[in-house]
């Protein structure tokens, strides 16, 4: 579906809602059935093998499997619930773009149509019938490869193993960095970050992130030497910033013509790592799995990170719902926005970003929070925000420190900005990529051609893509 209306901007409707973990295909499998009751076998199960069973399965990361029926049928009304909640803390999946607004195509979205909600609503209501066990599909394969989900890595760094006692306070801090080993420099096209860690199947705490140690990492790649800030390392000039782990967390892709650079000689640097307990002492570390453009790969556009927000001045207020938070940039260049990904924390319930061009203000993405699942949400190829400079970027957060929302600790207490869980930040941490005029215009000349766009069509995160290419830079291509 193309974000395109004739005449007025148009908001794509439906409802957000799945129950999948870290994502899997992103097929919707055969046509839902309206003539007839649900079963699970014809209905539910491919559902649960396409959006859950990544985790959901045995030795997964998930509380519990979701294979077969006998494992399905106790959570039958559990599975009603969670897929129902919409597009906030505590959905299952972990997938929280609003669905009414804004622009609706990504990549690996792994959430469920409304109609599926419906379906499995539909089934748990009647009583969770198995159905005709021929109608079951062939069970799904893992192996230990498809737990790296860009494919078997051409590199893999460890951080060093840390130990969390069971009632240790969040702790925000350095770790040394560890060698890349390369000899020669290598382009990064994609990373995934995994914890590997001592806690049993099932035996997650009831905290933040209770499956994992690590809420966020903050890392870079910088070579050794005499550039190198000591008291800030990986800040330097030979630094490169790579995109923060956060737990939860998607795997990040750079655009095919703007790989991140990994130095012959550089090291991983561990700049800050936030750590909290999940209710038992824990030994974990992280790995990081790098997939390489081709030898002699060269980017030719310029790759940025996000961090429109604010990071320092923040006033939430105790027992207070939907309190509201606003930054705003201009952009200095043409941009095309590869991601979007909100950052708050414990108290954060949903943030949206909108362009404003002129006297035009277009909603480009909204999407709830959990802190227990930071998200990034990488756009289409051909729905990727193209904005001219001169743009105006705002962002709108929201927070809840009422007891609606369970992620809060104690809602008695005031909140500031800080790394920790129990402070707060108000960030867009997302990709994009600056181009050059020519390059600015070949993209929205290519988005007109797929769109078969005219002059009366807008588009939303692109609002030149219905001018045609100005004379001037036409007769210079």
């Amino acid at each position: 579906m193309h974000h395109v209306t004739r005449r007025r901007p148009i908001l794509v409707i439906g409802a957000l809602a799945a129950f999948a973990l870290l994502g899997g295909s992103t097929g919707r499998g055969q046509q839902l059935r309206s003539d007839a009751a649900p079963t699970f076998t014809k209905d539910v199960a491919p559902i649960l093998q396409r959006s859950c069973q990544n985790c959901h399965r045995p030795d997964g990361v998930a509380p519990m499997p979701l294979t077969t029926y006998e494992e399905v049928r106790p959570w039958a009304r559990a599975i009603k619930t969670r897929t129902g909640l919409g597009p906030r803390a505590g959905l299952m999946p972990p997938w929280f773009i609003e669905k009414d607004v804004g622009i609706q195509k990504y990549k690996n979205d792994f959430s469920l149509s409304a109609e599926e909600i419906a379906r499995i609503a539909q089934w748990a209501d009647a009583g969770a019938p198995r159905g005709n066990p021929g109608d079951m599909p062939p069970p799904r394969q893992f192996d230990d490869a498809s737990r790296w989900l860009i494919g078997e890595p051409d590199l893999i760094l460890r951080s060093p193993e840390v130990t969390v006692k069971a009632t240790a306070p969040d702790w925000w801090g350095l770790l040394p960095s560890v060698p890349t080993g390369l000899t020669e420099d290598r382009y990064i096209a994609a990373v995934q970050v995994r914890e590997v860690n001592d806690i049993p199947n099932g035996g997650a705490g009831g905290t933040v992130g209770g499956r994992f140690v690590f809420h966020h990492m903050n890392y870079a790649a910088e070579v050794p030497g005499a550039d190198a800030d000591v008291e800030f390392p990986g800040t330097g000039p030979s630094a490169i910033s790579i995109p923060t782990h956060e737990v939860g967390r998607n795997v990040d892709t750079f655009d095919p013509e703007a790989g991140l650079l990994l130095a012959a000689g550089s090291h991983l640097v561990f700049r800050t790592a936030h750590l909290h307990s999940p209710g038992r002492e824990t030994n974990a570390h992280l790995e990081f799995g790098f997939k390489f453009h081709q030898k002699g790969y060269k980017p030719t556009k310029k790759f940025l990170r996000g961090g429109l927000g604010n990071g320092a001045n923040i006033d939430i207020r105790p027992n207070t719902p939907n309190q509201t938070f606003h930054a705003y940039r201009v952009l200095e260049e043409h941009t095309k926005i590869i991601a979007f990904e909100p950052h708050l924390h414990a108290p954060g319930a949903r943030m949206c970003l909108e362009a404003i061009w002129g006297s035009l203000i277009q909603t480009l993405s909204c999407a709830g929070y959990d802190h227990n699942w930071v998200r990034i949400y990488f756009y289409e190829d051909d729905a990727a925000p193209l904005l001219p400079k001169g743009t105006i970027l705002h962002l709108i957060g929201t927070v809840d420190t009422s007891p609606a929302n369970k992620n809060v600790s104690d809602t008695r207490n005031w909140q500031g900005a800080g790394q920790r869980s129990v402070s707060n930040m108000f960030l867009d941490l997302g990709l994009s990529i600056q181009l050059t005029e020519d390059e600015f215009q070949q993209e929205m000349a290519k988005r007109r051609e797929k769109l078969r766009l005219s002059r009366n069509d807008v588009v939303i995160g692109c609002p030149l893509c219905n001018l045609p290419r100005p004379p001037a830079a036409a007769a210079g291509r």
